[in-house]
């Protein structure tokens, strides 16, 4: 069970040691010498356990814990102590470390515990997993799709948040999912049997969206025919996504920072006051904060919808999940178009791994609808994709002249033999990744994960 360990010890001799057994374990290993560097490392990468020790230069076992977690939250974390300090180490399993190892210990003791760590890790991933499934399952059939590290971190977070009554605001380019995540995030809420409703907030006007949110009292304005009830009131006890929220006018921005202060607000055309208990998400393509910045929206209201912020990842920094996308949109189309095609060509995968993707998740959507209308068999070939992704992996410049050679020392971890050599045929074919990919004998989606 490979997986991404990190290990943290202020003795060399010990982390060198420790790391080595790891390694040879198949695991891809990380070591940093005290919290602050540890912690650094965290933020960066999505570690599936911490291996510490529990004094540390800067930090004690139980603070680095709580921060590891806290970058990581699946992280599981494995404690080396002294003997003096058993109780200490007994007070961080209690803190949720799986646990703990008292030095002098033995090479098959670690990788016992380590194994034992993974497979705690790896059945807590599966329950998540399906809990997310299920959720997305019980809404229509919507779910989050994906296990690339971009994604985990994210599942991760929605998972976390999703029990709370925080405020999120989910940001991210056009076409990635913030929608399907603001489902998720519902749907795994103590709120799921209630309400989720929705408002386009740049598809109305500046009356329309008052009206549409807060709701109207017949003849408030023209065409009020009739007494309406706004959106708030019908997401009470419930969740209300308010999507495209940079592009509300100040005069809707100030009324809506109201509600979000006390629930209470006023339908037009009424003095009357309402109350609603209403979970916030909001969702956006825009930069909030240059936005309060230029003046174009109101820092208090910024600060109140950023209680929680979820950035959806673009497609082009999950690759990995490209497959499983491509299959899961081919599944749902030639059941809603009646034809069986059940599989993707190589060649075909190998241009939608190639493609950049400026339209995310929503462009391949509908790149897959399209193929499985033109498939005149049960696989989809490149012929069905559109013209610009047949294009992206058949703009290959000529490869080099003659063979390139790579030498690295004897004893260079193999790590660092992979980024060097990914990096120099990368280098060799002129930055093209899919020219890189075929003459490593990779997936192009490789390439893109490792870098």
């Amino acid at each position: 069970m490979p997986a991404r360990i990190l290990v943290v010890d202020d003795e060399e001799e010990l982390r060198v040691s420790v790391t080595k057994i790891l390694r040879r374990g198949g695991h891809e290993v990380d070591a940093a010498p005290d919290g602050a560097s540890a912690l650094a490392l965290a933020r960066q990468h999505p570690y599936q356990l911490l291996v510490t020790d529990f004094r540390l230069p800067d930090v004690d076992g139980l603070t680095l814990l709580r921060q590891v977690r806290a970058a990581c939250p699946d992280c599981e974390v494995l404690v080396m102590t002294a003997y003096g300090n058993i109780p200490l180490a007994v007070e961080a399993v209690r803190e949720g470390a799986w646990d703990f190892l008292t030095k002098p210990f033995k090479k098959a003791e670690l990788e016992h515990a380590v194994t034992k760590a993974l497979e705690k890790q790896a059945l807590a991933e599966e329950n998540r997993r399906l809990r997310l499934e299920l959720a997305g399952r019980g809404r229509g059939g919507t779910r989050l799709i994906g296990d690339s590290p971009a994604m985990q971190r994210v599942m991760a977070v929605v998972e976390q948040v999703a029990p709370s009554t925080a405020t999120v605001l989910i940001t991210g380019e056009s076409g990635t999912g913030k929608e399907v995540l603001a489902e998720t995030l519902h749907a795994l809420s103590p709120r799921r049997d209630h309400p989720l409703v929705k408002v386009n907030c740049s598809a109305l006007p500046e009356t329309l969206l008052e009206a549409e949110l807060f709701g109207h009292e017949r003849g408030a304005f023209t065409g009020a025919v009739a007494r309406r009830d706004g959106r708030f009131a019908l997401a009470n006890h419930g969740t209300l996504l308010l999507d495209e929220i940079g592009s509300i006018s100040p005069a809707v921005q100030v009324k809506l920072l109201r509600v979000l202060q006390d629930g209470a607000f006023e339908p037009l055309g009424s003095g009357r006051t309402v109350r609603a208990d209403v979970r916030i998400v909001a969702a956006t393509n825009a930069n909030l904060a240059e936005d309060v910045a230029a003046g174009r929206f109101r820092e208090d209201l910024f600060y109140r919808l950023n209680v929680i912020s979820v950035a959806m990842p673009p497609l082009r920094e999950r690759l990995d999940d490209l497959p499983a996308l491509a299959a899961h949109f081919m599944e749902q189309y030639a059941a809603k178009n009646g034809k069986r095609v059940d599989t993707i060509s190589r060649e075909a995968m190998d241009h939608l791994a190639a493609y950049r993707w400026p339209g995310n998740v929503r462009e391949l959507q509908h790149a897959m609808e399209r193929a499985v209308v033109l498939a005149t068999g049960h696989t989809i070939e490149p012929d069905h994709l559109p013209d610009a992704m047949r294009g992206a992996a058949t703009s290959t410049p000529p490869a080099p002249a003659g063979p390139a050679v790579v030498s690295v020392p004897i004893g260079t971890p193999l790590e660092e033999v992979e980024r060097l050599l990914i990096q120099e045929t990368l280098r060799a074919t002129g930055g093209n990744k899919q020219r890189a990919a075929d003459l490593l004998g990779i997936a192009a989606r490789t390439i893109y994960r490792k870098i």
